[in-house]
């Protein structure tokens, strides 16, 4: 059973992993990426709906994005979407496709955007210490005797510290890829 809390736990902290490559990923470096619309929200016909299931993006150029709607008649509406989402990006509607050209960043802006990845990074820490609580509630239940107890405790913060090291190394991968130019 103690190795089941192990194995659960190492799920968590992977999940949690994804979860940080997946939010990092929105985070725009300078360099046009698909990823950065994946919040975008377009009004269509009366409801919500993702960006990504009313056009295909593609990325003709290293600094541009190019939006080609299924259906023209929602150009209007993805370009407003587009704009109220304020991800910096001033879009420009040419009556089939919608491109933005994507603007350097300010060294202000690069500062900005580290704290905002560093912010993340720090969400996901403690994404890891709330699944080492969960794990360590778990072993306490299992009325397990003290030293394989003690055991289990070390093996979760062995866990905990090997995921925060994961998490570091990604942050600073991230903090490198926003401050070059």
């Amino acid at each position: 059973m103690d190795s089941d809390i192990i194995k659960i736990t190492k799920e968590s902290m992977e999940n949690t992993l994804k979860n940080l490559e997946k939010r990092f990923s929105s985070v725009r470096a300078g360099r046009a990426n698909p990823a950065s619309l994946d919040g975008v929200m377009v009004e269509y016909y009366g409801s919500m709906t993702p960006l990504k299931q009313l056009a295909t993006i593609s990325v003709p150029e290293a600094t541009q994005l190019l939006i080609k709607p299924f259906d023209r008649s929602s150009l209007g509406a993805i370009e407003k979407a587009i704009i109220a989402a304020n991800l910096g990006y001033n879009p420009s509607n040419d009556g089939e496709t919608v491109r933005i050209v994507i603007p350097a960043l300010t060294e202000e802006r690069r500062k900005e955007l580290t704290k905002q990845v560093k912010s993340i990074a720090e969400d996901a820490k403690v994404s890891v210490r709330n699944n080492r609580h969960e794990a360590l509630e778990m072993v306490e239940a299992e009325d397990l005797p003290e030293d394989m107890e003690k055991n289990m405790e070390k093996e979760v913060q062995e866990l905990v510290q090997t995921y925060n090291k994961k998490i570091d190394e990604m942050l600073k991968e991230k903090e490198g890829e926003l401050m070059t130019i």
